[in-house]
């Protein structure tokens, strides 16, 4: 029992999900691609002392988008919303950082950007719900799901920033 439990926690620490290692997903959706607001993204990030660990552009299938938003099937909208995915290019990103989960959420703001503080990405730079510029995960479970559906383990990089010193005690 123990000997599974060890294993069970080498393979969560060295997967990056703890601490100063947790992971999450953020992609710029195609309105925020075409608008020009991927580097003002990964801007805000960084200025957090968030740690990129893979980027890349993308033209998201349908079948990877189907998937991704398997959860919102059942809604309405989620035609309209793997169109509107598929519609251009993709921004999908990998953050590593303390409780970067948690933070980007707050950092992205609210879904309806009418509901978003001034100072979130969202309550900044978007103005509709149906164009709301970036997707987060929202949970470490959700972040592990979808990093592994839009990215191998090979494009995720390890990576020591000269920095960590001066964010985390």
């Amino acid at each position: 029992m123990i000997c599974l439990f060890l294993s069970i926690f080498a393979q969560i620490f060295q997967s990056g999900w703890t601490g100063v290692n947790e992971r999450t997903f953020i992609a710029v959706k195609p309105d925020g691609v075409q608008r020009r607001l991927v580097g003002e993204i990964v801007r805000r990030f960084e200025k957090k002392g968030f740690k990129l660990v893979g980027l890349k552009l993308v033209q998201a299938s349908e079948e990877l988008l189907r998937e991704h938003y398997w959860d919102l099937r059942s809604r309405p909208f989620f035609g309209g919303l793997v169109t509107y995915m598929s519609s251009g290019p993709v921004v999908a990103m990998v953050w590593q950082g303390l409780d970067v989960v948690k933070t980007a959420r707050k950092m992205l703001g609210e879904t309806n950007p009418a509901d978003s503080l001034p100072g979130t990405i969202r309550g900044d730079l978007s103005v509709e719900v149906g164009r709301n510029v970036i997707h987060g995960s929202d949970s470490v479970e959700s972040a592990q799901k979808e990093i592994s559906l839009w990215f191998r383990q090979s494009e995720l990089h390890r990576w020591e920033s000269s920095s960590s010193r001066w964010l985390y005690n």
